[in-house]
C-alpha cells in the first residue's frame, strides 16, 4: 500500500523541510494555521483542535501522521496552550483512530524529563518523565507523553513513533535558546556546567523520514554525540563569559515576571539543571547514522551565522 502522509505544523521550521523532503517520493499534505510559498505539498489552514480533521484524513485516505503543530514558547494564556499542545494532541490522535491511520510520528523533547538537580548525567528513554510544572513546554510534553501511553494500550492498531531531541540547531534557527548564543555574552550560572546537547535539524528529518519509510515504532531520544557546556560555548564563539550567582538571576527574573513578561525565578532552572539526553538507543536500536556530533553542530550553526567574534 502506498504511504499517504499528513503532517500537523507543515508550514513550521521541520515541518515544511519534512514535507518538502516527504512530497519528492510520497503523497503528502499539511496542515498549519497559516500558510507558506516555498511548499512542495497542498497545504490546508486548519486548527489541531477541529474534529474536521478526521474527514480530512479519511477523504486523503492518509496513512501516516506526523504531529509536529506545537506551542514552542509559552504564552501569558497558560490554559490556551494547553489546549493547543494537549488537547490538540488528544484530538489528532481521537481522528487518527476514527479515519484508520495506520502510523502516528510525533515530536515530543528531552524536555519531558525536566530540569531537575537529580538528572542522571546521561539521561535514556527509560528514565522517569518529570516535566516541570512551572515550565509551559516541559509540563505539557509530559502530559502528551503520559497521553501517549495510554494510546498505546488502549488503541495498539495506531503505531507510534516518539521522538525526544535535545535542543534542534540547523541554518534558520531562531527560538529562545539561539537568542542566548547571540547575545554580547554567554550567561552562565555559578556551580553549573548547563551542558547542551545539540541535534542538526537534518538529521531530525532525516531519521524521521526513515521512520516513516521503515514504519519504526518506539520511542528515542535526538541528540548528536557528545556535549557542550556554557564556557565551552563561550569559547566557540570567542565572546565573554558572564557567570552569575543564581540568586541573582532569579531576582532578575522575579523583576520581569513583575513587569508581566511570561517568565518567573522558577526558571532559573532551565539553565541550572539541563537534561543531556543520550542517543545510544538512537543509533543502535533505531539504527540512524548521525551526521554530525554536538559540536559539529553548533559549529555548523555558528559559521551559518556569523556568531563567531
Amino acid at each position: 500500500m502506498t504511504k499517504r502522509i499528513l503532517i500537523t505544523g507543515a508550514a513550521g521550521y521541520i515541518g515544511h523541510q519534512l514535507g518538502n523532503r516527504l512530497a519528492d517520493h510520497f503523497p503528502v499534505i499539511g496542515t498549519d494555521l497559516r500558510g507558506r510559498d516555498d511548499l512542495r505539498f497542498p497545504l490546508e489552514i486548519a486548527d489541531v483542535r477541529d474534529p474536521a480533521l478526521a474527514d480530512l484524513l479519511q477523504r486523503e485516505q492518509i496513512t501516516h501522521v506526523v504531529h509536529l503543530a506545537s506551542i514552542l514558547q509559552a504564552s501569558p494564556d497558560r490554559a490556551r496552550d494547553y489546549d493547543i499542545d494537549v488537547n490538540g494532541t488528544r484530538n489528532v490522535l481521537e481522528c487518527c483512530i476514527k479515519a484508520g491511520v495506520q502510523h502516528f510520528t510525533v515530536t515530543s523533547s528531552g524536555a519531558a524529563y525536566g530540569y531537575h538537580a537529580d538528572n542522571p548525567a546521561w539521561i535514556d528513554e527509560q528514565d522517569a518523565l518529570r516535566g516541570n510544572t512551572e515550565f509551559a513546554y516541559s509540563d505539557h510534553k509530559r502530559l502528551i507523553e503520559e497521553m501517549l501511553a495510554d494510546y498505546r494500550q488502549q488503541h495498539p492498531q495506531l503505531q507510534q513513533l516518539i521522538f525526544r531531541p535535545g535542543t534542534v540547531l540547523g541554518t534558520e534557527t531562531r527560538n529562545q535558546i539561539t537568542n542566548l548564543f547571540m547575545a554580547p555574552r554567554i550567561l552562565a550560572l555559578k556551580g553549573s556546567d548547563s551542558p547542551f546537547v545539540f541535534i542538526w535539524d537534518q538529521d531530525v528529518i532525516g531519521a524521521m523520514e526513515m521512520g516513516i519509510r521503515e514504519d519504526k515504532t518506539g520511542i528515542f531520544n535526538m541528540a548528536g554525540d557528545g556535549a557542550l557546556t556554557m564556557s565551552e560555548i563561550a569559547r566557540r564563539l570567542n565572546k565573554p563569559l558572564l557567570t552569575l550567582p543564581v540568586w541573582l538571576v532569579k531576582a532578575g527574573l522575579q523583576v520581569a515576571k513583575w513587569r508581566g513578561k511570561p517568565t518567573g525565578p522558577e526558571q532559573v532552572n532551565f539553565l541550572r539543571y539541563r537534561p543531556v539526553l543520550s542517543n545510544r538507543r538512537l543509533k543502535e536500536e533505531f539504527g540512524y547514522p548521525l551526521a554530525k556530533t554536538s559540536a559539529e553542530t553548533f559549529e555548523y550553526f555558528v559559521e551559518a551565522n556569523g556568531l563567531r567574534r
